[in-house]
């Protein structure tokens, strides 16, 4: 059987063929050099705005990029004694070294680094800068600006790896500004011998060591501070080398070294403040120098009793009592009828007037104290004025509270002819000292004080410290005399003094008070001591004042 092919059949359709499309290939010629052109464009301005527009500020960058500027510490200035003994100066590696500085340490104060409120607030010519440091109290901080140096500068250029190639210029640093103190480095460290070897000779058994303590003198005719010493003290040096321990122990340390007591110490000052009632009440004609009161032992102000110290020790009374005596024997009795009739209102005015209850122009820190009034009381306390209140402050009890320098400026007032002189740190007659005084005005201003007032009141002094005073411990004072042909022969000194022993609220025993000017005729020194806690002024506090005065005395022969 054969077989037929199928027949053929014509397909029809929508296929459509397109000449000459492009394919991906062809596409990427034309991409890619646009891409190359626009990155090229791209480069060419970056180029042109790096070297036409901003090439003055990258030439200039790259430049102290290869400059560095070092800053060169400069060396401190250096803080003379009165008698150009250097107290503080800067080593060759710009720390500070302080030459007894454990003796002087209130006085000189020391050093710390800088905190960032010190950087906020520096008004010095040179600035401060980070991990600087700056002075911490006493003259350090007192007249920071003025020993602070100036800083040099060293233009050097590095390579790449940092490294010194080139020296290109160096500016000096500058040395901050000397100073000379009125302080007799000498006189303080002997006061804290004295201190520190228990070295007096007294009726009674104290060791020194055990107490905290205020010692200052100054110069009667001008208010230059010989001394200012506080027991316990410190070691500035350990500040300066970082001592952390150590100046921590400071810190936490219950009987705070830090504390400057001259200064900063307020207590009841007890019969030392007798010689300002006794002024008042001669000038204010409430009692003359010969008008006598019978003591008899206690006085009375209501239901209550306020006796003699006298009466109260030994039972006995001082009978017929003027004031040059109520000085010489520190009669309570006396001072209760001067101060009631001299009114609490003017014993006010009077200590204001002698410089109590506001600062002294030191210009350290220092507290004012307290001179308590009806109005204060009522105030503070809560309660009215009484009688018995103007008792206790006649004889410097009660709310009263001074500061030794504030006690030692108005001992003086009687040693110079009743001038009350502002407390001076620096020697006024030193060069160094020029610049920082040429604008300072007059430093003693005077109380307009009676002539038979202070006659009177130095007479009462001079008998206090000679037989049937209370000041002991100077009768007969003398130092050996290196003209005495007769061998172990004393120079007799004549001095003018007061003792006083102030009661405190702690219950404790009491302040010990000394104050004293020397020689009485032509005084060249002002010198007062508190002891706390330790007794009776004469007992403790005026042998320590008599073993300073006869170093100062011997010394100067």
């Amino acid at each position: 059987m054969k077989l037929r092919l199928p027949p053929f059949h014509q397909i029809t359709g929508a296929i459509n063929f397109k000449k000459n499309a492009p394919s991906r290939e062809d596409g990427r010629i034309y991409t890619i050099p646009l891409v190359l052109i626009i990155l090229i464009f791209i480069f060419f301005v970056r180029l042109f705005h790096l070297t036409v527009v901003k090439g003055s500020y990258y030439r200039f960058a790259a430049e102290n990029n290869r400059l560095r500027e070092i800053l060169i510490e400069g060396k401190r200035g250096i803080i003379y004694d009165r008698k150009g003994y250097v107290l503080a100066s800067s080593t060759p590696d710009y720390h500070r070294k302080y030459n007894d500085g454990f003796a002087l340490a209130h006085v000189l104060g020391y050093r710390s680094i800088a905190s960032e409120q010190d950087l906020e607030h520096d008004a010095c010519q040179e600035p401060l800068r980070l991990n600087d440091k700056i002075g911490v109290k006493g003259v350090e901080a007192l007249f920071e600006c003025h020993l602070r140096p100036i800083k040099g500068k060293r233009l050097i250029e590095v390579d790449a790896q940092g490294k010194t190639t080139k020296t290109l210029s160096v500016v000096s640093p500058k040395s901050g500004k000397p100073i000379t103190l009125s302080v007799d480095s000498e006189l303080q460290k002997k006061a804290m011998e004295i201190i520190e070897q228990n070295d007096i000779t007294t009726s009674v058994e104290v060791d020194l060591r055990e107490k905290n303590i205020a010692i200052v003198a100054t110069k009667p005719s001008t208010g230059e501070i010989l001394m200012l010493l506080s027991y316990p003290s410190f070691e500035p040096q350990m500040f300066e080398s970082g001592d952390k321990e150590l100046t921590q122990q400071y810190l936490h340390d219950k009987r705070k070294p830090l504390f400057d007591r001259v200064l900063q110490g307020t207590y009841p000052p007890g019969s030392v403040f007798k010689l300002i009632v006794a002024a008042g009440a001669l000038q204010e004609s409430v009692i003359s120098p010969e008008e006598t009161y019978n003591d008899v032992g206690f006085i009375k102000a209501g239901p209550s009793t306020f006796n003699n110290w006298y009466y109260t020790q030994y039972g006995r009374t001082e009978g017929e009592v003027n004031m040059v005596k109520a000085l010489r024997r520190s009669t309570d009795t006396y001072f209760y009828k001067a101060g009631e009739r001299l009114t609490a209102d003017k014993i006010k005015v009077w200590a204001e007037r002698f410089g109590l209850g506001k600062q002294t122009g030191i210009d350290f820190d220092e507290q004012t104290g307290v001179v308590p009034s009806d109005f204060w009381k009522r105030e503070i306390i809560g309660e009215k004025w009484f009688l018995g209140d103007t008792y206790n402050l006649s004889i410097g009890q009660g709310y009263l509270l001074v500061t030794p320098l504030q006690i030692n400026l108005a001992t003086a007032v009687f040693a110079n002819g009743g001038q009350l002189c502002l407390p001076q740190i620096l020697k006024p007659t030193a060069k160094e000292n020029k610049e920082l005084l040429k604008n300072s005005a007059p430093t003693c201003k005077s109380l307009h004080l009676k002539a038979e007032t202070l006659k009177t009141i130095r007479e009462g002094m001079k008998q206090a410290c000679e037989s049937g005073g209370t000041g002991w411990p100077l009768f007969n004072f003398g130092v050996k005399d290196d003209n005495s042909t007769t061998s172990g022969q004393l120079k007799r000194i004549y001095v003018g003094c007061k003792t006083g022993t102030a009661e405190n609220p702690a219950g404790e025993l009491p302040h010990a008070w000394f104050t004293v000017f020397a020689p009485f005729d032509k005084p060249e020194i002002a010198l007062t001591v508190l002891v706390e806690n330790s007794g009776e002024g004469s007992n403790v506090a005026a042998p320590i004042a008599k073993e300073i005065l006869k170093y100062y005395f011997e010394r100067n022969q």
